[in-house]
């Protein structure tokens, strides 16, 4: 059966039908997921069932694996794999609270931000855990003209955890978060492949905009996210069974839901791909 790939909606998403990442791909076929990766910034690759290695191996046909940042979240006999379990989560309420609730990229503080993030599911609730994508591509150039030469002069620093982030982050021990990098990012970036320029936000860890008061800056960064996570930029994935989701974290913006019953069991495998230093828009 040959590689379908149909297109999710009309902004970014693509589905990814009549491959099995278990298997060694010809040099043709991986030359066009890769390409339809870059173009839909979100690729669902269907009915998949990797073990971790194999898992691994299909990340490497995007790029250089990621260490994992946190080890009690990765698998004892296969360490470059993370996992993403229900059950290392708390319960609130008789809600779970997740990581990754509210849109952002990951790993944003890092001067080499991670270009890719890939999940595989393994085991998935009933019904809800859904992960969301919005195209900030499409929400750059939709901006006016005016608003759009402003922002590619501007830079933010990326930390920890913000001031004004509307999501806790794990907890760090001061040593361990003397370790952690901040660092400035543009808030508008040329990707290095489509050329395509991009606003590059997260709102948890955005500490303000050089060169501007507090006040305001923390004012843009709210416009600039309530404008970007619009209805109309968003793809809205429902896990099945034996989903590998892979997506351009210099594209798109993502969050999770913990909308599922928390004595269900939902358990993914994680990776993320190696990065390199931001390409702003303007110098």
């Amino acid at each position: 059966m040959a590689m379908k790939i149909e297109r999710l909606t009309p902004l970014l998403g693509a589905e990814v039908t009549g491959i099995d990442l278990a298997a060694p791909l010809d040099a043709d076929t991986h030359k066009r997921l890769y390409a339809a990766w870059i173009e839909h910034a979100v690729l669902v690759i269907r009915n998949q069932k990797l073990t971790p290695p194999q898992f691994a191996q299909a990340a490497r046909l995007f790029g250089d694996l990621m260490q994992q940042q946190l080890a009690k979240f990765t698998l004892p006999d296969c360490p470059e794999v993370g996992t993403i379990s229900s059950r290392d989560l708390p319960v609130v309420d008789g809600k779970l609270h997740v990581r990754g609730e509210n849109y952002h990229t990951d790993h944003s503080n890092f001067p080499e931000p991670p270009k890719a993030t890939m999940l595989h599911a393994v085991s998935l609730p009933s019904k809800g855990g859904d992960t969301q994508f919005v195209d900030v591509r499409a929400a750059f150039d939709q901006l006016p003209e005016e608003m759009r030469r402003k922002l590619v002069k501007l830079r933010s620093p990326h930390v920890y955890e913000s001031s004004h982030s509307p999501r806790k982050m794990a907890a760090l021990s001061p040593e361990e978060r003397a370790k952690v990098p901040q660092t400035l990012q543009p808030l508008v970036i040329r990707h290095p492949e489509s050329g395509r320029a991009a606003l590059y936000l997260n709102t948890g860890r955005m500490e303000g905009i050089e060169g501007m008061p507090q006040d305001e800056a923390f004012r843009l960064i709210d416009q600039l996210y309530t404008h970007a996570t619009q209805p109309k930029y968003e793809y809205r994935h429902a896990w099945r069974a034996g989903d590998l989701v892979i997506w351009d974290n210099r594209s798109v913006m993502h969050q999770a839901n913990a909308d599922f019953d928390p004595s269900e069991y939902r358990f993914l495998y994680r990776i993320m791909l190696k990065g390199a230093p931001l390409q702003p828009v303007a110098d």
